[in-house]
């Protein structure tokens, strides 16, 4: 039977079977995170800058790296891209994901894959979408090398929770060894480590604020282009400024 066909009764039990959600889907009229501490999330963050993201996305491919239960996935097909491709390590979300996008009617592929390993895909595309994974990542400057080496050919969306000052100072090229005063600037780019937990969740690994997460982008090689939203960079694919690559094996050359 297809998601379509389905019952709002029986949305709800597969809902209630696939729980919990982070994602607050709207499925035939049944919530899937009503009572989401963040609100109706992600819909109230997505309309805040969606309009930096094309309305026709028709002959684009999209990759939706830390796809969660699919909202960003979904919306991309629902604006017409030809191809739209979801990765996530946790099979839950996936499950999710996959029936989410049944029940909408959406042809969008899921798979279990991490942001390390984009390069196995050989495929670049038009948009890749990095909301929300930076900061639940051991690794993530790595992640961003790799991004930017393997799969992306144009654009990239890219949302990280951000703590500490908002203020951006300009930084020098370089500083000699015995200058100091810039790293107790608020406006200094830091990326804030937790050894322990954050929010009661163990995969929360970094904070950074604004500046590091702008030096970040530009570092790995991507122009920012909008800053839509608070936390929402819109960025373009240019030149590494540094030539060094990334050191994890990439599982392939880019294509």
């Amino acid at each position: 039977m297809s998601g379509a066909a389905l019952s709002k009764e029986e949305i709800r039990r597969r809902v209630d079977a696939l729980g919990p959600w982070f994602h607050n889907l709207d499925l035939q009229g049944i919530a899937t995170a009503p009572a989401h501490f963040l609100g109706d999330y992600p819909t109230v963050k997505w309309r805040r800058f969606s309009a930096v993201i094309p309305d026709n996305l028709e002959g684009k491919s999209i990759l939706d790296i830390g796809c969660n239960a699919g909202f960003y996935a979904m919306e991309m097909k629902r604006r017409g891209a030809e191809r739209v491709l979801g990765l996530d390590t946790d099979d839950e979300y996936l499950a999710q994901a996959r029936f989410a996008a049944e029940v909408n009617g959406l042809k969008i592929e899921f798979r279990k894959l991490s942001a390390y390993d984009v390069g196995s895909l050989h495929e670049r595309f038009d948009l890749v979408i990095f909301m929300g994974v930076l900061y639940h990542l051991r690794h993530p400057l790595l992640a961003l090398d790799l991004i930017h080496e393997h799969v992306s050919r144009d654009m990239l969306l890219f949302q990280s929770m951000l703590r500490g000052d908002s203020r951006v100072d300009p930084i020098e090229k370089n500083y000699d060894f015995w200058t100091t005063a810039q790293f107790d600037s608020p406006g200094y780019p830091k990326l804030h480590y937790i050894e322990h937990q954050y929010a009661d969740d163990s995969t929360n690994w970094w904070a950074p604020n604004r500046a590091c997460v702008e030096a970040m982008l530009r570092s790995a090689g991507f122009a920012i282009l909008a800053h839509p939203e608070d936390e929402v960079y819109l960025c373009s694919k240019t030149e590494r400024p540094q030539p060094e690559g990334p050191v994890y094996p990439s599982r392939g050359s880019a294509p």
